[in-house]
């Protein structure tokens, strides 16, 4: 029997890429000795090529590769400044996207697909962890609703296809995701990409070495002009170690390596329907992915700067906003169907800033200890 042909939407993101790793083979941190099946063939198509939020060009698409299976992970995602900034490109593009792929899989005869969703669906003060159960049982955090409210639509969609045509199509919702391919942008970026860049950043400050903090700006995008400031005067060695982050430090987030998630993704996809079915509910159809662990947002940057190696304070700006309080998933579902993460947060923290240094050019570290100043990252809800 042929390998099936499989549509990975958003391969060039961080979590579409781990899904192809995955498919072929080719994942990061994976145990030594595992085995891997005859790659599949994988369809992708970038955004050049193909605006997911044309359901025209989407339909033509379709009706040309034909696809047996899909993996939608495309989505315009970001941090709390940019959902806070952006609410009608976060709901409009994402609505478009998730609504063009689904139907258009339907249309043409896909008969299995998986919805990546995120872990913001659930209600603001939803119990801890948060059970599939609780979707739609309480106030979303207002500072993703947007977001959240178009995921929420798309595993609608997913269920309403599964009962009117007895389509296949499944969901999984993440938890907040970091790894290889993230994006480093310090305006849109998520909570571990952000600390990593303003970490790496802080400690080239404390060597003065400006030249690389130059070339880093070149590659991962501009610096604000407030932290290039105080970047700047820390390299002149005018003031002591500090680094500055949003909120209070207390709120608590659970974490996972980004290819543990493809990896998660690939099992659930390659569950038969009777199974899957037994383990969700027609009109409750999702399933959690977590690593089931959490930590403060504190305790969080000691881990980030301890990885990087940075050795000054942490400061948090309380005028900053925290987000959800806590944000725990029960993954007891996922592993009922026999996974669980295999990747410790040191151990993808330790890769995700190998891959950070792979895009970046050689660093010329002076070794020179001196003071830097206070510069602020913000974080997701």
């Amino acid at each position: 029997m042929p390998e099936p042909r499989i549509y990975v939407a958003g391969h060039r993101g961080m979590v579409g890429s781990a899904i192809v790793r995955q498919l072929t083979g080719d994942h990061q941190c994976s145990p030594a000795g595992e085995t891997e099946s005859t790659a599949p063939q994988i369809i992708t198509r970038a955004h050049a090529e193909l605006d997911l939020t044309n359901q025209q060009a989407v339909n033509a698409f379709f009706a040309e590769e034909r696809p047996d299976q899909v993996y939608l992970a495309a989505a315009k995602v970001g941090g709390i400044h940019a959902n806070n900034t952006y609410p009608a490109e976060f709901i409009y593009q994402n609505l478009m996207i998730e609504a063009n792929i689904i139907h258009a899989a339907h249309t043409y005869g896909v008969q299995k697909l998986l919805f990546l969703g995120s872990s913001c669906i659930y209600p603001r003060l939803a119990p801890q962890p948060m059970r599939e159960e609780v979707l739609l049982t309480g106030t979303l955090e207002p500072t993703n609703e947007h977001y959240a409210i178009a995921k929420i639509a798309g595993i609608k969609l997913c269920e309403s296809y599964n009962r009117q045509y007895g389509r296949d199509y499944r969901s999984v919702m993440p938890t907040n995701l970091y790894g290889p391919g993230d994006n480093y942008d310090l305006q849109n970026s998520h909570v571990i990409p952000a600390m990593i860049r303003k970490f790496h950043l802080a400690k080239l400050a404390a060597e003065r070495n400006w030249s690389a903090i130059e070339e880093d700006e070149a590659r991962h995008g501009a610096i604000p002009e407030d932290l290039k400031r105080q970047l700047r005067a820390s390299c002149t060695g005018k003031l002591e170690p500090c680094l500055s982050l949003w909120g209070s430090g207390t709120p608590r987030r659970e974490f996972l390596y980004v290819d543990d998630m493809a990896a998660a993704s690939v099992h659930i996809m390659s569950l038969d329907q009777k199974t899957y079915a037994a383990h969700t509910q027609p009109m409750l159809a999702h399933i959690n992915v977590g690593s089931g662990d959490d930590l403060s947002i504190r305790e969080l940057a000691e881990t980030v700067g301890k990885v990087i190696g940075y050795q000054g304070r942490i400061e948090f700006d309380r005028s900053k906003p925290d987000g959800a309080p806590r944000k725990l998933m029960d993954s007891s579902r996922l592993n009922e169907l026999c996974w669980r993460s295999k990747v410790g947060l040191d151990q993808g923290l330790a890769s995700a800033y190998a891959d950070y240094h792979k895009v970046i050019p050689a660093l010329r570290s002076l070794s020179v200890r001196a003071s830097s100043s206070c510069s602020t990252s913000n974080y997701p809800p």
